[in-house]
């Protein structure tokens, strides 16, 4: 095989045993990338620090040294997670000479278990959006379509590792941030419960909600990168057990571009001939209302605090308004600007959401898991694939809606409560674009939703890599 097409268990396993040294398989990536820059996948490489890591871990092999699970792996790093060799920029252009003291808790995880710092991928400027079309590093472009959204704010780390320019990589999920990107992108993205993975280090838009997420080719490179930043490890082959999996209809199934629905339905009806119980439920009508009054309201409040911290505590010598007012994007800049001023959020409607509505919601969702004996809930990742760049809006139902909230209409749910999730690839659409379906299960759950994840990606077989495609010649399958 190409060792482009490796994965991260692929690559280590090649580096260890000596089939390829670990600076011939950064080397090929690193060839890579510089071929696929139109992408705008990354906002730094350093090839020559890359390389220079890389005979070092060629080096330790050579010693005898004990190896960890990534040993030599380059890996992409979401360009709002602290690295101390490298800029930590947000995608933001008044932190673009930023200089951490010290890795994120999470990048220092996986610099423990061998792995090297391929570079610092883009996003949605300071994560705050679901195009990643960022107005100073450029927009990030979709791997089977360039004319294409890749999705965001984590599109940079789903577009590297989507077009092969990495073997995985780590993005951060606020509202679908690491789900969304992947399943335009057609790679497996993962959200963990929240706290699983350390926030330390990173640019955060909401303590409440936010995680880093893990993004690779295989759900069983998920499990290997969930294993090395949660510290939990789980038996390789799990005898399998009855599994019932939950379709909620309205509003997470209704109005899907025709392509999607018809891959949603044909991929449910094969989980449930495979003797996975598949069970329709509705939520109660008001579960809207209480998604609106506890998301938004969380988020937009805890922001500015956040952003605050970050500055406070990298000893970042601007003012929070000096950040917002050099954003090279108009809708972050307007956001952002709102959200310091007369759009704030009041103290009383943010311990409303934390105190009332998400412990509210949190109560219907599981109630709902129990009173149908559920392991998880099953639903389209996306309701609509990738827009052309530039969209602000998409087609949903019949009618034109902000492409923000028709992203994160399913993703949204378990980002508010701090449930994990997890979007594998199901197919493509009739333009060659990838569809993600989703997995969303209850707090602690995460082991088991990704062994029911990998069940569904054994069902439904890879997608075609991209450069297997074409913009004319893709097709629903």
């Amino acid at each position: 095989m190409d060792p482009i097409e490796w994965g991260v268990a692929d690559a280590a396993a090649h580096i260890k045993r000596g089939s390829v040294s670990a600076r011939e398989y950064a080397r090929a990536l690193l060839d890579r990338i510089d071929e696929h820059r139109a992408l705008g996948a990354f906002i730094t490489v350093r090839a020559e620090a890359v390389l220079a890591a890389a005979e070092q871990a060629d080096a330790a092999r050579s010693s005898g040294a004990v190896l960890g699970p990534l040993h030599g792996v380059p890996l992409a790093v979401k360009d709002n997670i602290d690295t101390a060799d490298l800029p930590t920029t947000g995608g933001t252009p008044a932190l673009r000479e930023h200089q951490p003291s010290a890795d994120a808790d999470v990048v220092r995880r996986l610099r423990d278990a061998g792995a090297l710092v391929l570079g610092k991928t883009n996003l949605h400027e300071l994560a705050y959006g679901m195009t990643s079309n960022n107005g100073s590093y450029g927009p990030v472009a979709n791997p089977y379509r360039p004319d294409r959204i890749a999705g965001g704010s984590s599109g940079g780390t789903a577009a590297a590792v989507a077009a092969r320019l990495a073997p995985a990589g780590l993005g951060t999920d606020t509202g679908g941030s690491v789900r969304m990107p992947a399943s335009l992108c057609g790679v497996v993205g993962f959200r963990p419960t929240v706290g699983r993975y350390s926030q330390r280090g990173l640019i955060l838009v909401s303590g409440t909600r936010d995680t880093v997420g893990p993004l690779a080719r295989t759900v069983e490179d998920v499990r290997l990168l969930d294993s090395v930043l949660s510290g939990v490890t789980e038996p390789e082959d799990v005898a399998p057990v009855p599994v019932r999996l939950g379709v909620v209809r309205r509003p997470f199934v209704d109005g899907l571009a025709p392509d999607l629905a018809e891959c949603f339905e044909r991929r449910t009806a094969q989980l449930a001939a495979a003797g996975i119980e598949i069970v329709e439920l509705e939520f109660p009508a008001h579960t809207g209302d209480l998604i609106a009054k506890a998301g938004f309201p969380i988020a937009f409040y805890e922001t500015p605090i956040e952003l605050q911290n970050y500055l406070t505590t990298g000893n970042i010598a601007m003012s929070l308004a000096e950040l917002v007012a050099c954003c090279g994007s108009p809708d972050v800049e307007q956001l952002l600007t709102g959200l310091l001023g007369t759009d704030a959020i009041s103290p009383d409607d943010y311990t409303a959401a934390m105190t009332r509505y998400r412990p509210e919601l949190d109560e219907l969702v599981r109630a709902s898991l129990t009173t149908h004996r559920l392991d998880a809930l099953l639903w389209p990742t996306t309701p609509v694939t990738a827009a052309p760049i530039g969209a602000d809006e998409v087609e949903l139902g019949g009618e034109l809606v902000s492409a923000f909230l028709a992203y994160s209409r399913t993703t949204n749910l378990g980002s508010i409560l701090g449930w994990p999730g997890v979007s594998v690839p199901a197919g493509l659409d009739s333009s060659g674009l990838p569809i993600g379906i989703a997995l969303d299960g209850p707090p602690g759950s995460d082991s088991r939703l990704l062994r029911i994840a990998r069940t569904c990606e054994q069902l439904f077989g890879p997608l075609p890599s991209p450069r297997a495609t074409s913009v004319s010649g893709g097709k629903a399958r």
